[in-house]
């Protein structure tokens, strides 16, 4: 835990004075008060973030790592075990949503193997740091073992760290894992102590059978390791996926270097509770890009006090929304930092008293 907790120590709150600045900025510039509602908020938010009064998002990164869950065996997904090498193939081609919005916007792509299942050495374009085939079956045995749990915390650190180092300036997270929904609404329920049944949706769509059949597991695995909060890495090892860990990592790693960070959907808000139970201060880094179907996350998002931008009907993951949100975020700077001022464009100011009405 030597280098994680090293990252958490690195932490800073976000910095008042750029967030004073940024507002007393919004407050000048050539528009009521207030009229760009939550574009208004996010770019003070940036500003508290990266420490300065004019933020923009020009460089942003996709973070997208993939892994096998032994829960998939129980029948938990739609689709088998094997589609979590094949779109890691389909990611690194180009093919899949994530990577053509990616091209779309903007953004990098690094994409992280963190425990395939399936031969990926002849795929170029990605970075392999598996901490095994898979994890284990969460249903009868933990999923990982600690020193697994804490490897992938460091991955996800490391990654950012690099990331960081290469200019990027905004972190978007994504996943693939065929199962991992069955993990994170397991997560879920761990850390927001709600019912199993009450956070699980049917993930890539299964049948009223096996959803009534992953809730049952889920119960089963909550009942039997009974997680301790309080123990946020144990949680994570009963409970986790491999790709789950290496987000909080980059939850962790990001906040350290005061990069903003786009959750996507269910599966990275779940990587947020690990990361916020382990370092509270690295919530106030995060961004809820949207609200997905899937029950857990609204869940999740208010435990974590995150309101989304979007509400699209989208359970995809891979980033989709994140990524769709990004041009949003983007905006936001590019508004608070190229609009003119009343007093640079010689444009006359509301009169005092009816500042702030329609």
């Amino acid at each position: 835990m030597e280098r994680i907790n090293a990252a958490i120590e690195r932490i800073l709150p976000l910095s008042d004075a750029s967030q004073i600045a940024a507002s007393a900025r919004q407050q000048q510039l050539t528009k009521p008060p207030g009229s760009l509602g939550r574009l208004e908020e996010i770019a003070t938010w940036l500003a508290g973030v990266r420490a300065v009064a004019r933020p923009r998002v020009q460089r942003p990164s996709l973070l997208l790592a993939a892994a096998d869950h032994g829960i998939a065996g129980r029948g938990v997904s739609a689709y088998p075990a094997e589609v979590t090498g094949q779109m890691v193939r389909n990611f690194a081609a180009g093919g899949a949503a994530a990577t053509v919005l990616a091209r779309g916007y903007g953004a990098s792509v690094t994409i992280v193997d963190a425990g395939v299942a399936t031969t990926l050495d002849d795929v170029d374009g990605i970075i392999r740091r598996p901490a095994g085939p898979g994890t284990r079956d969460l249903s009868v045995t933990a999923a990982m073992d600690r020193r697994q749990a804490e490897a992938c915390l460091e991955t996800g650190i490391d990654l950012v760290t690099e990331i960081a180092a290469n200019g990027h300036d905004l972190i978007a997270l994504g996943e693939m894992g065929i199962g991992n929904s069955t993990s994170a609404a397991a997560l879920t329920a761990a850390f927001t102590g709600l019912r199993p049944g009450s956070v699980t949706g049917r993930g890539t769509g299964v049948s009223d059978e096996r959803f009534l059949h992953k809730v049952a597991l889920i119960e089963r695995a909550v009942a039997f390791h009974r997680p301790d909060p309080i123990d946020p890495v144990g949680v994570l090892a009963a409970l986790g996926g491999f790709e789950i860990a290496v987000l909080a990592g980059a939850i962790i790693g990001g906040a350290a270097r005061r990069l903003p960070i786009l959750l996507d959907g269910f599966i990275t808000s779940a990587a947020a509770l690990v990361a916020v139970a382990l370092a509270p201060e690295s919530g106030a880094y995060l961004l809820a890009a949207h609200r997905s179907t899937e029950i857990g996350h609204a869940a999740a998002l208010d435990h974590l006090g995150l309101a989304p931008l979007l509400d699209l009907d989208l359970r995809l993951g891979e980033g989709s929304g994140a990524l769709l949100a990004l041009p949003i975020v983007a905006a936001a700077a590019a508004l608070l930092d190229e609009m003119a001022t009343f007093a640079e464009a010689g444009v006359s100011g509301a009169d005092d008293e009816l500042v702030g009405s329609d």
